[in-house]
């Protein structure tokens, strides 16, 4: 069997047994991580590049730092705030939806999530609720909207640098409404998607009580995050660990002025347990999967389909880079993937003798909104789903894909048709 279709077939041998054993799926990726490598497919010399260590860092320094977040009640008390303005379990559940994607706009998906799911779970375990919904609607969100802005998300980092283009750019470019706008729409149109799913939630939200909260140096530390990842990400040629880097630090001002307050190591000692080391095994033992495929071809063939499908009919070949982008994104981490049909797309343009802007927003939207569909398919519904499990509650496959589906294809049509009409 040659390298290539023995890839092919661990990697979704891979995928379905992550599927089918969620309560196992930091085993299954490290089994076939080392599968990969110890069979050759993966050279051992490869495996430290392939592991994105900003990622991980900012995974562990965030998780860390909501730990002292939700130790300080803060989001008790910010649950509190939302449900007096909110007239029920419905609005609830659209209200914190859009505030994880407003807030994911501008700092990372998994940061997003970390930040906001306290806040969701606080609010389910007042109402007396499950949490899961809200919590898969918060990750989904977080993810439809990393792309709206050069700072929201890795890959639009790499559009970024790669075409040139800053931030406000996003916003309008060449006179014309840009990327931002095509997923903003796309945001607005799955709260009829929300409001269909949660219909029968129409009990009404109460609430009397008042927390108070002690310590506010956490909150302040949350969004000393924010602005300190926005401010990174208008630095020029910062290193790749950067922003996990400003995580992590976050975390040990937070640990070390916690140890100096209460003269005691019990509460850092806690948040270094609460760090979920299952999802931070998940997440690198993928990021080496994905190497591996990568390093097998298996990408690159993937793309080159794309490009027999489309032709050269510009409407076919922009359809078919957004839904192909969707369905494999949906199956591996987009990061690889738009890093390898980046340079395809600008010869596709080239021998079109098109601008390729329409394309790239076709990238983008597919590569970054079609992780919304699989619970394994972005690293935010990843962390997501590790909240959910920390707190005792198990995620199905299609206890997620009923919310992720639907928001994916309402999200994605929208962005598209927009992209279409103005850019095309």
């Amino acid at each position: 069997m040659n390298p290539k279709t023995f890839a092919l077939i661990l990697f979704i041998a891979t995928y379905v047994l992550m599927i089918a054993l969620p309560k196992r799926r930091p085993l299954v990726a490290l089994i076939s991580a080392v599968i990969f490598v110890a069979t050759g497919v993966l050279p051992l010399g490869n495996v430290l590049g392939a592991i994105d260590f900003n990622v991980l860092l900012m995974l562990a320094g965030t998780m860390g730092t909501v730990f002292l977040f939700i130790d300080s009640r803060m989001p008790n008390r910010l649950a509190e705030v939302i449900l007096r303005h909110t007239p029920n379990v419905m609005w609830v559940v659209v209200a914190m939806s859009l505030f994880a994607g407003i807030v994911s706009a501008f700092i990372d998906n998994v940061a997003t999530v970390l930040m906001i799911a306290p806040v969701g779970l606080a609010i389910a375990k007042k109402l007396d609720i499950s949490p899961v919904t809200m919590i898969i609607c918060i990750a989904v969100s977080s993810n439809l909207q990393g792309a709206a802005t050069l700072v929201g998300d890795t890959t639009s980092i790499m559009l970024g640098g790669y075409a040139g283009m800053d931030f406000l750019d996003f916003f309008f470019m060449e006179g014309k409404p840009s990327i931002f706008w095509a997923v903003e729409l796309g945001a607005l149109a799955t709260i009829p998607v929300i409001m269909f799913l949660f219909r029968k939630q129409k009990e009404p939200v109460t609430i009397d009580d008042t927390t108070e909260v002690e310590d506010y140096f956490p909150t302040v530390l949350l969004v000393a995050t924010v602005v300190l990842l926005i401010c990174a990400s208008f630095v020029p040629d910062k290193p790749s660990i950067t922003n996990g880097v400003i995580c992590v630090c976050v975390f040990l001002v937070g640990a070390v002025r916690s140890l100096i307050r209460t003269k005691s190591w019990n509460t850092v000692k806690r948040a270094l347990a609460d760090i979920d080391y299952q999802t931070l095994i998940l997440l690198a033992s993928l990021f080496v999967v994905i190497e591996g495929i990568t390093e097998a071809g298996i990408i690159t063939d993937i793309s080159n389909l794309f490009v027999r499908l489309g032709g050269d009919n510009l409407f076919l070949l922009y359809t078919v880079i957004v839904w192909g982008s969707v369905a494999f994104s949906a199956f591996v981490d987009n990061i690889p993937y738009v890093a390898t049909m980046l340079p395809v797309v600008t010869s596709i343009a080239a021998t079109l003798g098109i601008d390729p802007t329409v394309l790239y927003f076709g990238l983008l939207t597919g590569a970054t909104l079609g992780g919304n569909l699989t619970p394994i398919g972005a690293s935010a519904n990843i962390a997501g789903i590790g909240i959910l499990r920390k707190g005792g509650y198990e995620v199905k496959t299609s206890d997620f894909m009923r919310i992720g589906v639907p928001f994916t294809l309402v999200a994605v049509t929208a962005g598209y048709l927009f992209c279409w009409l103005v850019w095309a």
